[in-house]
């Protein structure tokens, strides 16, 4: 199906979980900034909910005109009902791992695009084996980790890497900094990937038996070792998240990452104790993460739908420093917002949407990333709505 024969469906757009803590974020969002020409609506199980943002959202360009779709992550059914009504489907409703793959399935088969917000490497791995083959055959794009996991960490190796001399070896290493509260909806996502080890160990293997190698190229992402680095007076410690695995798979599908590429990504902390004191609580939590009541504790202590103020978003910041080396040349970029977790994960999500309904891009079908499907578009889009992507030294 080529995406000429979707113009004919109901909506160019349809947000699915636009109830949600980050939902509703991404739908006030659209309201306010979407192109007046976009057909889009809101989707979940509660129709008066839906009812009632729309009302709100009456008070912004365009908020009139959103439609409503009722769909059920157990209803099957309204899962493709929902896919065959859209160009385009984002949805925010987690953990994907247990509530995704049918929606999934619905835009793999209805050639519908799809994004999501899932920083977790169990359900990107699963739904690579199990539904890019058949979102090849439909034209569907299928992209995940479209918010701060993993939009500023991918793009922001893309643009790093756009700075260095093609065809030659190179690095990049990430270093992430944010002052920045979560929703319920997150530590409820981030318990159940810490309490799935064996299962994403399992999904990462059989990704690996289904993926094309490389033959003329090479590309790693490690973790590399805890250490200072001097030039940011920082310490930089490994971050076990989905980003650097996101990465990785830009770097396989972009040949302009050189024919030898390797990408680290880390948190940088300035201070040793406040570096040991995090490594000490992640590990904690992940200890009593393997204990069903104690992951049950911890996540009553935060309950989905609920998330930071305004105030505290208001007060929050994400910055990524990249250091890039390849032919001769070295060069500092940064990438940098307000929110990294709702605010600005919001606006990604929604613009990376709006990209692929109104943009001109590459011609791409199954599993892709944002670098690969949506690479200098999605920047300059994310430039224009205040998130900063600059080169901060080069030498």
């Amino acid at each position: 199906m080529s995406r000429l024969n979707r113009t004919d469906r109901s909506y160019d757009l349809v947000l699915f979980g636009a109830t949600g803590f980050v939902g509703t974020l991404t739908a006030e969002y659209l309201a306010a900034h979407a192109p007046k020409e976009l057909r889009w609506a809101v989707a979940g199980r509660d129709a008066r909910k839906l009812e009632r943002l729309r009302e709100r959202l009456a008070g912004g360009s365009g908020g009139t005109d959103v439609g409503v779709l009722r769909a059920d992550v157990d209803e099957p059914a309204s899962l493709r009902a929902l896919a065959e009504h859209a160009r385009v489907v984002a949805t925010t409703v987690g953990p994907y791992v247990l509530h995704g793959e049918e929606l999934v399935a619905a835009c793999a088969d209805a050639g519908t695009d799809y994004l999501d917000l899932t920083g977790e490497p169990e359900f990107v791995d699963l739904m690579y084996v199990r539904h890019d083959a058949r979102a090849r055959e439909t034209g569907a794009r299928l992209l995940h980790a479209c918010g701060f996991d993993s939009v500023p960490h991918d793009l922001g190796a893309y643009f790093t890497v756009l700075q260095l001399p093609p065809d030659v070896p190179l690095t990049v290493d990430g270093y992430v900094t944010a002052d920045a509260a979560f929703s319920g909806g997150t530590l409820a996502s981030a318990l159940n990937q810490i309490a799935r080890g064996r299962p994403m160990r399992a999904a990462a293997r059989e990704r690996y038996r289904h993926e094309p190698r490389l033959p003329a190229r090479r590309v790693t992402a490690p973790a590399g070792p805890p250490r200072f680095v001097g030039e940011l007076g920082a310490w930089a410690l490994p971050l076990p998240t989905v980003d650097p695995q996101i990465v990785r798979r830009s770097a396989r599908a972009l040949e302009r990452y050189g024919p030898d590429f390797r990408y680290r990504h880390h948190a940088a902390v300035r201070h040793l104790p406040v570096a040991l004191g995090g490594v000490a609580a992640l590990g904690a939590v992940a200890a009593a993460a393997q204990v069903p009541p104690a992951r049950r504790w911890l996540s009553d202590r935060l309950r989905p739908g609920d998330g930071p103020s305004p105030e505290k978003r208001a007060r929050s910041w994400f910055r990524v420093r990249f250091v890039g080396e390849g032919g001769g040349r070295r060069v500092f970029t940064e990438v940098a917002g307000g929110d990294p977790g709702y605010d600005e994960t919001a606006k990604m999500f929604a613009e990376a949407a709006l990209s692929l309904v109104f943009d001109d891009l590459p011609p791409t079908a199954g599993q892709v990333t944002t670098a690969q499907a949506m690479g200098d578009a999605l920047i300059g889009r994310l430039r224009a709505a205040g998130i900063t992507f600059r080169v901060a030294a080069s030498r």
